[in-house]
């Protein structure tokens, strides 16, 4: 794991060029250009800033980025990858559940608790699995203590003492390994002391209005500190015994103050926050009812863009560097609705376009998990080779268009419903008639499709 504390040098991953950021996430997401490159910048100026001399590098902000656009055209998508290309902890909330402060509801600050939360748990995977081999021999050794109970490692006899009976155990222990190394012993039972899963116990209810998720595990933390665990009896064959073992051996290696710090640095350093529906915490007040969570929202929101310290159960963490991606459809507000403050902490403002039958054809067939990919994948588990004919993928395409026109706009989630239509049958099917080989025409398409799309009221209900 590298230093926790030496910021001096960016991780290789964020060492990407903006066109090498724009190539990989054209493998995912078809269009959009402009997002591309706008996210793309907004990486690199992450890994500029922490090269240059360190007097310079607190001073300089990210650029925090507004997309506008309508749903399903992929604005979470880019941001998601994105943090997935550099390993950065990534949140995404809406801001349409967050309340002012004072009302019923989850405060602002909880989005940073919960991105401190998920690098935590980040940093503790590549931890363990940094050290799953040295777990993996200390879970093995208690096996065979288990298996050939009396004589512990550091007492195994070397000697040429034949007559010893340690020389006997000593070698005994070695086959041993050895047939454990091999899977000779995977069926052998032995009991094992495991602890039992801790459950929340009523007295750890914390009820109030602020922060009700964080405290709770706040509590039920301390509590599984201040009382030892159960552990109970349990009879296993050794290869899940020794899976259960290592997990224990691996929770134990792991130095978790080195763990909470450098999730501190990445949450710090490289963290993404993408907020959805951003517009409808803006806009003019509520005429049905109370309008608690609109400009409230936006006025709680600004200290944690403009750079603060929220305090969490890992320590206190600042917000100054992480980068904040907010997004909407901007129907009926305008980013300008958005208070002066929070507009200026978004200086880049990227529009989305609504996604053409041309861009349908492309993300049918071009991304790394296009639909038609996984669904190819899906049924070749049920021996049923699916074929999909480029003329089935235009016509796809153009009914997913025209019920978009038709009906609610959203994007490329219109084809997935279009998919699962279209491949009801089979799928409900496949295990009774495989193996076969099945093709999808474009007559097939429209025998299947064409009705649900000319029918408007049954679109509504089904597409």
């Amino acid at each position: 794991m590298s230093k926790a504390t030496d910021k001096n040098k960016p991780p290789e991953k964020v060492n990407l060029t903006p066109r090498e950021i724009v190539a990989e996430l054209d493998r995912y997401i078809i269009g959009q250009g402009k997002a591309k490159r706008a996210v793309a910048i907004a990486l690199r100026n992450r890994w500029r800033r922490l090269t240059v001399a360190e007097e310079f590098r607190d001073e300089i902000a990210p650029k925090n980025i507004i997309m506008i656009g309508p749903t399903g055209v992929g604005k979470t998508e880019i941001a998601r990858r994105l943090a997935k290309l550099t390993n950065s902890p990534f949140l995404k909330v809406e801001a349409s559940k967050y309340t002012e402060v004072g009302y019923v509801g989850r405060d602002v600050e909880s989005m940073i608790r919960e991105l401190m939360d998920l690098s935590v748990s980040l940093v503790l995977a590549e931890e363990k699995e940094r050290l799953t081999t040295k777990a993996a021999e200390m879970a093995e050794e208690r096996i065979l203590d288990l298996l050939l109970p009396g004589l512990k490692p550091n007492e195994l006899f070397a000697g040429d003492d034949e007559a010893n009976p340690k020389r006997t155990v000593s070698q005994t222990r070695l086959k041993l390994k050895k047939m454990l190394r091999e899977g000779r012993l995977d069926n052998r039972s032995v009991d094992l002391e495991v602890e039992q899963s801790s459950q929340s116990s009523p007295i750890t209810r914390i009820f109030t209005t602020i922060g009700i998720d964080d405290m709770e595990k706040t509590i039920s933390d301390a509590m599984g500190q201040m009382f030892p665990r159960k552990t109970h009896r349990r009879r296993l064959k050794v290869k899940e015994a020794v899976n259960i073992l290592t997990q224990e051996e691996a929770n134990r290696l792991v130095d978790m103050d080195k763990v909470v710090a450098e999730a501190r640095v990445r949450v710090e350093q490289y963290g993404i926050v993408f907020i959805d529906e951003i517009d409808k915490v803006c806009g003019p007040p509520s005429k049905a009812g109370p309008d608690v969570s609109r400009e409230g929202v936006q006025r709680d929101l600004l200290p944690l863009v403009e750079g603060s310290s929220v305090p969490t159960k890992h320590g206190s963490i600042k917000t100054d560097h992480i980068l904040f991606i907010a997004a909407g459809a901007f129907h009926v507000a305008k980013p300008s609705d958005l208070i002066p403050e929070l507009q200026g902490r978004f200086p880049i403002r990227v529009e989305l376009t609504p996604l053409s039958k041309e861009d349908f054809v492309r993300i049918l067939t071009e991304p790394r998990n296009a639909l038609t990919i996984q669904y190819q994948k899906l049924l070749a588990t049920e021996k049923i080779k699916l074929d999909i004919t480029p003329e089935a993928v235009e016509e796809l395409a153009a009914m997913a268009y025209r019920v978009n026109e038709k009906q609610e706009n959203i994007g490329a989630r219109r084809l997935s419903t279009i998919m699962e239509t279209l491949l009801d049958q089979l799928s409900f099917d496949a295990p009774d008639i495989a193996p076969i080989d099945f093709t999808v025409t474009a007559e097939y398409v429209r025998e299947r499709l064409a009705d649900m799309v000319e029918n408007t009221d049954l679109t509504r209900y089904i597409l």
